[in-house]
């Protein structure tokens, strides 16, 4: 795999507190990579020390490798950002931004605007002025102009943020599609955690300025699933778990009761017998189904137990 960022040992600090504290990761070609942590967690702070905007106290940035410190101009070259809103001129046309900027990068052609353009999903408003535009279609212009000079990495800082279902989806659908078919490296940093699950390949969590650890996203979820959840869906709950409560097998197993549903902790092969239990004492069961672990089961675990995921 191509390691496109190489941080190492990278530390921060704003007078006595330490915002940053000798974290190291990688980030491949091809991949959404989700940075996440709480709000305060030093995600912003990392990437404004990426994307030059903040000093390092400590540590390296390589961006496709070439040192930030060394090689500032060409490594920001090869590097594509959004953090907060993305700056345009409101009374100008979509298209006319794109042009202004391709100004800055030598060889964005009149074609590549195009390219990027449809790429985004606005070949129908371009011509329009930015202040017409939606939250969710500024956000998809900005990721226009960041995309334009064809960059190894994009960086991304909570690019949800303000965002309806829909355009989530829509932004959601364009970043996989530039990781996993244009290669290119998507760094998004993120508190949206049911959304970073759907979208990222690997995530790092961060907490206090610590890197917990870096995962594939199906393995850290693997990884603290436990004892498989079953829910068994019914209006009778009181009645359920008081029949499960007379059982000794499954007195101890019940996690969970709402007026829907009833959980149990217990292994597939015991799923037949509780469902036969319940029915045959009259509870009327409408459906069983897995509960999966998610990203924020997940990232709970990890933060509040203090546990690692190296």
């Amino acid at each position: 795999m191509e390691t496109v960022l190489k941080i190492q040992n990278l530390s921060k600090s704003f007078g006595t507190r330490k915002v940053i504290d000798n974290i190291s990761f990688d980030v491949y070609a091809g991949e959404v990579f989700g940075f996440l942590g709480p709000n305060g967690a030093g995600k912003t702070t990392t990437i404004k020390m990426i994307l030059g905007f903040l000093k390092t106290d400590a540590g390296d940035i390589t961006v496709d490798g070439l040192d930030l410190k060394k090689h500032y101009e060409e490594a920001m070259s090869h590097l594509g950002g959004i953090v907060e809103n993305p700056e345009m001129y409101k009374d100008l046309s979509g298209l006319t931004n794109l042009k202004m900027y391709a100004r800055l990068h030598d060889g964005v052609t009149r074609a590549r605007i195009d390219e990027v353009v449809e790429m985004v999903g606005m070949q129908n408003r371009i011509g329009e002025k930015v202040k017409k535009y939606s939250l969710g279609m500024k956000q998809r212009l900005g990721l226009a102009q960041a995309i334009l000079h064809k960059p190894k990495i994009l960086i991304l800082d909570e690019p949800t943020n303000g965002l309806d279902p829909a355009g989530i989806k829509e932004l959601r659908d364009i970043l996989k599609t530039l990781a996993h078919e244009e290669n290119v490296a998507v760094f998004i940093s993120s508190h949206q955690l049911a959304e970073m699950e759907l979208m990222c390949d690997r995530v790092a969590i961060i907490d206090k300025g610590v890197l917990i650890g870096v995962k594939p996203i199906r393995e850290l979820l693997d990884s603290v699933s436990g004892a498989p959840r079953y829910r068994f869906a019914t209006k009778q709950t009181d009645k359920a778990a008081a029949i499960l409560a007379q059982s000794p097998e499954y007195k101890d197993l019940v996690r969970e009761r709402t007026g829907e549903y009833i959980e149990l902790e217990i292994p597939e092969e015991l799923v037949a017998k509780v469902n036969l239990l319940l029915a045959t004492n009259e509870v009327g069961i409408f459906g069983v189904s897995r509960v999966e672990s998610s990203l924020e089961d997940a990232f709970l675990n990890l933060t509040g137990g203090g546990n690692s995921i190296a």
